[in-house]
């Protein structure tokens, strides 16, 4: 079967328009955009571009003004928050600049839940299988507040690849981090990568890591453009 009949992600004319008091502000101008299974894609582009907005719009935390977002065929946008949600914890893994990790729950804890959720079986012995191989074995009963900052992105990249998701958006995940940690987790989070297989929609403003990626697309003003692939 050709690959490009079926993209993993497809976005359709999507545009996100909000109101403020001075009227109504569009972030996101009408885009198309498809992506295939296995790619990795990165968004990059100045503050108040509209990057976050593209990526939330294409993992289903929003919704579209304007546009049609699919997800293997199924219409995103068609459906209610409700199945948006049951879409995403099946599916869809996710890493983000502030790591997001529940303080009151241990690093194991938190890679647990979401396999919890899912009802994963033997949701504790994979959780501290995947934090071993991002290089916490021995942090597993460490709580956020134990640990540096570079570690606890790996707890949430554990958590993220932890149920071998199709497809993982990560939003500026060195943002928080100095540069030697973040070139360590830009590493770990490649190598993970090309180890699950998984389709990697990253957003960051870091060219170098972007450039890693299969493709690079920039929004400036909202406006969606693709350059050249990665060297």
């Amino acid at each position: 079967m050709d690959n490009r009949s079926s993209p993993l992600i497809e976005a359709k004319d999507i545009a996100k328009t909000v109101t403020g008091p001075s009227g109504d502000l569009t972030i996101l101008q009408p885009t198309r955009l498809r992506i295939e299974a296995g790619q990795s894609l990165a968004i990059v582009g100045p503050s108040g571009s509209g990057k976050t907005t593209l990526l939330g719009l294409l993992a289903g935390l929003d919704l579209p003004t304007a546009g049609q977002v699919f997800y293997r065929g199924t219409e995103l946008t068609a459906l209610n928050e409700d199945q948006r949600a049951g879409l995403r914890a099946a599916h869809l893994g996710f890493v983000f600049q502030s790591f997001h990790l529940l303080t009151s729950l241990t690093a194991l804890e938190n890679v647990m839940l979401p396999l919890q959720l899912a009802e994963e079986a033997d949701a504790a012995s994979l959780a501290e299988q995947t934090l071993a191989t991002v290089g916490l074995a021995d942090r597993v009963h460490h709580y956020p507040n134990q640990l540096s900052g570079g570690e606890k992105q790996r707890v949430a990249i554990a958590r993220a690849f932890a149920g071998n998701p199709p497809l993982l958006f990560a939003d500026e995940p060195t943002g928080n981090l100095d540069s030697v940690t973040g070139e360590a987790i830009s590493e770990l989070l490649f190598d993970l990568n090309h180890r699950y297989r998984t389709t990697l929609v990253l957003v960051t403003h870091d060219e170098k890591l972007a450039r890693r990626c299969d493709r690079l697309i920039r929004i400036d003003a909202g406006r969606v453009s693709e350059t050249a692939a990665a060297a």
